[in-house]
């Protein structure tokens, strides 16, 4: 039997707008806490949306809560697809004409083609030689804290750290990464941003965006035509120039990889790290367990941090044939939006979800993107980065801990912390 999706109307009469900007400047307890009303209600709950200038008309979309129903969505990228656009807001269509269209926004045949070439970048044997890498800057990094005394964890661990290594994988120079870093920010304030802030604020942060966008991609431009006459051992080098198969990025192309590598490779690593050292602080039972045997312990900490953190919140998908899902029968055209935090905490899914447990049962969690052909690449490169990171960190600053209450990025899209003060034995 199907069951009728919730109005938006009910929706508010539990008190529960996702649209609205405000709902994700509450408390995340607050937040995870009508995630949980939401999935007991057994039906997707409609929320609509309002136009926002510059950007397409809202239609609106159908919430998806349930551990059950993201990871179905994940799988059939045949009826939940990512075209025209997996963020939210939905960009205009000029904009993919001025940029491209980046792999998160695309379908097959194109997004597996793209997914092959970028794929080089993320194989175990990248992986492997770039290790060495990612272990001496994460020392530089400690060496800096070290040298200067602990302030802000964000500013002088978590952002340096993901930033160095996604620029030395790509091949950009070192004086150019505070820049980097500026227009990065730029972006992710808009991420997410709609509802109460279709504003004079919402027009500003747009714009920031689109020239943080354009500043990007004009860098990257640079470097990847000097690559194709010039190769060298870095990543643009291997994107710009053919494969055994004759494939290639083009100019455009690896504008739209650079940008999704900065956004979603940079925030999930750096948005871990952050969140990670503020949960080993509240919960030192399990800091002490991850010490007591660091190999034994890391690899089930890591999941269970990015499963618990959910560093990225939802991607968007339309549906494309009539299907059932969730006890609601879906049209051609809805909207869906997958919710990875409140999939992360379906009791359904995972026992006592709200628990900080590193020796939790790893792989069942959709903090990076869930099961198909979405499944986030550069997931191992993050899994690496975090393992050699904590290591440095809690081997060479013993007592790291949190010295304060973090302060939270205001979106509904990525789950960052802008600052954090911290301290350690010295």
């Amino acid at each position: 039997m199907t069951v009728a999706p919730y109005s938006a109307a009910r929706a508010r009469e539990l008190g529960i707008d996702l649209v609205d900007i405000a709902f994700w400047d509450r408390p995340h307890e607050a937040r995870l806490a009508d995630f949980a009303r939401l999935r007991a209600l057994g039906a997707p709950v409609y929320f609509a949306e309002p136009r926002v200038p510059l950007v397409r008309a809202g239609k609106g979309f159908h919430a998806l809560v349930r551990h059950a129903d993201v990871v179905e969505a994940s799988r059939n990228a045949k009826v939940f697809s990512s075209e025209p656009a997996a963020t939210s807001p939905e960009p205009p269509p000029w904009l993919a004409k001025l940029f491209g269209t980046p792999m998160v926004n695309m379908d097959d045949p194109a997004h597996a083609r793209l997914r092959r070439i970028v794929f080089r970048a993320f194989t175990p044997k990248m992986l492997a030689r770039i290790e060495d890498e990612v272990q001496a800057i994460a020392s530089r990094v400690v060496d800096t804290v070290v040298e200067e005394g602990p302030r802000d964890f964000v500013a002088q661990v978590a952002a340096p750290f993901q930033l160095a290594v996604i620029c030395a994988m790509m091949g950009i120079p070192e004086k150019a990464r505070p820049y980097v870093l500026s227009r990065v920010d730029a972006m992710t304030e808009y991420s997410g941003v709609r509802g109460s802030l279709a504003s004079p604020r919402t027009l500003r942060l747009l714009y920031g965006n689109l020239r943080a966008i354009v500043d990007l991609h004009r860098l990257v431009a640079r470097l990847g035509r000097v690559r194709r006459e010039r190769p060298a051992d870095d990543l643009v080098s291997a994107l710009v120039n053919a494969n055994p198969d004759g494939e290639r990025l083009s100019i455009r192309e690896l504008g739209s990889f650079f940008d999704l590598l900065l956004v979603a490779g940079n925030e999930t690593t750096r948005n871990t790290l952050t969140h990670g050292l503020k949960l080993f602080t509240d919960h030192p039972d399990q800091r002490d367990l991850l010490l007591s045997d660091y190999d034994a312990h890391i690899g089930g900490a890591i999941e269970e941090l990015v499963r618990y953190v959910s560093p990225i919140i939802q991607f968007r998908r339309t549906v494309t044939t009539e299907y059932e899902l969730g006890g609601h029968t879906f049209r051609p055209g809805d909207k869906v939006v997958l919710f990875y935090p409140a999939a992360n905490r379906d009791p359904e899914a995972f026992k006592d979800p709200d628990s900080f447990d590193i020796t939790r049962e790893p792989g069942r969690h959709v903090a990076f993107g869930g099961p198909g052909p979405h499944l986030c690449l550069g997931a191992n490169l993050a899994r690496m980065e975090l393992k050699i990171m904590f290591r440095e960190l809690f081997t060479r600053l013993p007592g790291l801990r949190a010295s304060g209450e973090p302060a939270y990025l205001l979106s509904n899209f990525d789950n960052g912390i802008t600052r954090l003060p911290f301290t350690y034995s010295r």
